[in-house]
């Protein structure tokens, strides 16, 4: 693993070596790493022999390709997509490069950057979880992300669908930071639904990828991702996740590290709450809101994290919530929704008889455009939390 003192930005001859040692064919993180450690220089291990390399371990194909340069060709062409896509490059050896990710036992050599990517020298925690939430659990992922960036952290997530997506938007609404790392490259967009929240990162946030331009969501490189995702982040929040869904890989992962593991307790009867309830029972501290998590946090972050701290908007309570509308319906429907999980229209007008059903609909829609509820598929209803 490279500890040398971080070079100075880079200009476009050496980002050329970089993205053409990148593009190594068989060339590994961690053999690409010991190699850096070596050599300094993405260069010095271009001018290297064939012998050199051998006594370094690297094979004989993976000599030959460095020794003949033939990734150059590719380099050149990644370049001009990087700088046509507003993409920056973030090298190993860039002071710009998060020290916690340098650190794992096998990190990107390289980075591709596209947003504001001095988002990668603040403190960030990562929140991930099943791509198929309850709706508890995708209004948990969002409300503990826009806490915590309003408590100035950076949460950083895969930008999957479900709990990725939910605490990314999150973040946004709360005008927070975030960082999405992708399982293909910057200028993709995977799941295609999240398009507009892709660009939305892009430009108010940092969508992060260590795989080249152009590079399709191949199912293989999510596993890789999620590395990422947990070296990048000082701890990890599970919300939900089946037995063996990623979420459980990024928890591992994050063992390994060495980093702080959180989890969000959930149901005992959803299949969902397998993997944070079980974390939980092996040790992971049980969130229930940002403190639990920033209790956790080394001093000198705290203190970087207190300085970006943003200005808290007060939840209201649930008194409040119903105490809030003067219409006597609006309150009764307010008290019949619940956080955990949706009600159909069907269960409220058998529960409000006294009321008629276009009386009703009137009121959820006026309780939607408050922001207190939120209407689901099938017509159905919950409290927004």
């Amino acid at each position: 693993m490279p500890t040398a003192t971080p070079a100075p930005s880079i200009g476009r001859e050496e980002e050329l070596y970089w993205l053409a040692l990148h593009l190594v064919p068989g060339l590994g993180t961690k053999k690409a790493s010991q190699l850096l450690q070596h050599y300094k220089s993405p260069a010095a291990i271009f001018r290297s022999s064939l012998s050199e390399l051998a006594s370094l371990g690297v094979s004989g194909a993976v000599a030959q390709s460095i020794t003949s340069g033939c990734t150059f060709d590719d380099a050149a062409s990644q370049h001009q997509a990087a700088l046509a896509g507003g993409v920056t490059l973030v090298p190993m050896l860039d002071p710009r490069y998060p020290e916690r990710l340098r650190q794992i036992y096998d990190p990107p050599p390289l980075l591709f950057a596209r947003g504001r990517v001095e988002l990668l020298e603040t403190v960030m925690i990562g929140i991930v979880g099943t791509r198929r939430p309850t709706a508890y659990g995708t209004a948990a992922a969002n409300k503990l992300a826009r806490e915590l960036a309003q408590a100035g952290l950076t949460v950083a997530s895969g930008m999957a669908r479900g709990v990725d997506t939910a605490a990314h938007k999150g973040v946004l609404d709360a005008g927070g930071h975030t960082v999405a790392v992708l399982g293909c490259g910057v200028d993709q967009v995977y799941p295609a639904e999240n398009r507009k929240l892709a660009a939305q990162i892009a430009s108010e946030g940092l969508l992060l990828s260590e795989f080249p331009m152009g590079t399709p969501a191949f199912p293989q490189n999510f596993p890789i991702r999620n590395r990422v995702v947990s070296g990048l982040s000082a701890g990890i929040v599970v919300v939900e996740g089946a037995q063996y869904s990623g979420s459980a890989i990024t928890a591992r992962l994050a063992i390994e590290q060495g980093r702080e593991l959180f989890a969000v307790p959930g149901n005992i009867t959803s299949k969902m709450s397998f993997v944070p309830n079980l974390l939980i029972k092996q040790g992971a501290k049980l969130v229930q809101g940002p403190e639990d998590v920033l209790a956790e946090l080394p001093p000198a972050d705290r203190r970087q994290v207190a300085e970006r701290r943003l200005v808290p908007l007060p939840p209201p309570s649930q008194t409040s919530l119903i105490e809030g509308f003067t219409s006597e319906m609006q309150r009764s429907l307010v008290a019949r929704l619940s956080v955990d999980g949706p009600t159909h229209i069907d269960t409220l007008l058998a529960d409000l008889p006294q009321y008629s059903s276009s009386e009703i609909i009137a009121a959820l829609f006026e309780l939607e455009m408050a922001g207190t509820i939120r209407q689901l598929a099938g017509k159905q209803f919950i409290k927004v939390w």
